[in-house]
Parts: structure tokens; sequence; C-alpha cells
């Protein structure tokens, strides 16, 4: 694959269309699980470099709740789903109807709730790329952590020996939700290995650069 500024419009179409139907997804799942109303855009889908995901969300030392899982099968790398400490704090609180419980402190409730959240997330966009493809894609447990953001992406990277400097970026909007106010943004970084651009898209007949 070429380098990723060399995308054409239609690989980012193709990505940004799976991005909508795993929110879609996801939406439908988070709705039925806090039995209240939730809308999912996703405004932004790109290819990045590892230094452009890094500053997305506001630098290697900014501090980001996330939830990380490592996809194999016929695609195969790692998806992180990042959020400000607040705002999983405030999904979290939601979710389990307690304000005084926070993933920031710890709290193994609050963060139970948290990774359920990350958990559905990350699935819902790669069970949407494995429809979209009909490439099997296995997900693993999903882990939680805060911390630096160069931290986690570089433990990331060590697990799963990618070799490549590009990711796929899907920044996701939660909106309208029952009981809040205010809406949630977070960032999808999926993280494939080199060969898993050429899967996706000769399995849709695009072709590659």
């Amino acid at each position: 694959m070429q380098d990723y500024e060399q995308f054409q419009r239609i690989h980012l179409d193709v990505l940004k269309e799976i991005g909508n139907i795993g929110a879609g997804n996801a939406a439908t799942a988070l709705s039925s699980l806090i039995n209240r109303k939730v809308q999912m855009t996703v405004p932004i889908v790109n290819i990045v470099s590892f230094d452009e995901m890094m500053m997305e969300v506001g630098g290697k030392d900014e501090v980001q709740a996330a939830v990380f899982v490592q996809a194999t099968g016929d695609l195969s790398g790692s998806m992180f789903f990042m959020v400000p400490p607040e705002e999983a704090d405030l999904f979290s609180q939601l979710m389990i109807g307690d304000q005084s419980k926070t993933v920031s402190n710890g709290d193994e409730l609050a963060t139970s709730a948290f990774l359920e959240l990350g958990n559905i997330l990350t699935g819902s966009y790669l069970r949407a790329l494995s429809d979209f493809t009909s490439l099997e894609v296995v997900q693993s447990v999903p882990q939680v952590a805060i911390d630096m953001v160069g931290a986690m992406l570089t433990q990331g990277l060590l697990e799963i020996s990618v070799s490549s400097d590009q990711a796929i970026m899907i920044e996701t909007v939660l909106h309208d939700i029952e009981g809040m106010k205010r809406e949630i943004r977070g960032h999808f970084f999926l993280l494939p290995n080199p060969e898993t651009y050429t899967s996706i898209f000769e399995s849709l007949g695009v072709n590659q650069l």
C-alpha cells in the first residue's frame, strides 16, 4: 500500500461508510443496554500517521481513558477507543446511575461500565468491517486503561508488532442521549497490519493505488 497521503477519496468514502454502519449498530446496542435513546454520528474518517493520531487527542502526554482490543483473522491489528477521562466518567455514571463513582478514581463498577461501553463500540465497528468486506474478524477480550496517549499506543503497537506508520481514525459523537445535556466525543483508532489495507479494498473491488 502506498503512503497514506495518497489515499483517494473513494478509499475514504468506503471507510466512512463502514464507520457509519458501525455507529448505527453501536447506537442500537447502547440504547438497548441503558434503555435510553442514543444517537451516534461519524463526522470524520481519515488515514493519519501515528504522530497525527496522537495530536488528534491532545498529544502524546495527554491523559485519556481508553479501551483496547486486538483483531485477528482475515483482518488483523489493534483498535483503541479514546475519550477524555471526564467523559468516560459521565457515560459510566449514566450507565450505573451513580454520580459518585468515577473511572478516573479507579472505581471498579465505573471502570467495568466504561469497559462495556468500549467493548460495544469497538465490537460494532469491527463487526461492520467484517460484514462490509465478508472477511473474518475475531475480537480479543477488551482491556481498559487511563494513561498518557503515547504510552498506551506504544504498548498496543508492541503487542501486535505493527510495522506501518498509518492508522484509520474515526471520530465518533454520541449525542441526543436521554438524561444527558452534552454530547460525548471520542476517537477510534484502527491500527491495521499493513496487508489489512489491501485485504479491505480488494474485497470491495476498490483498486489499490
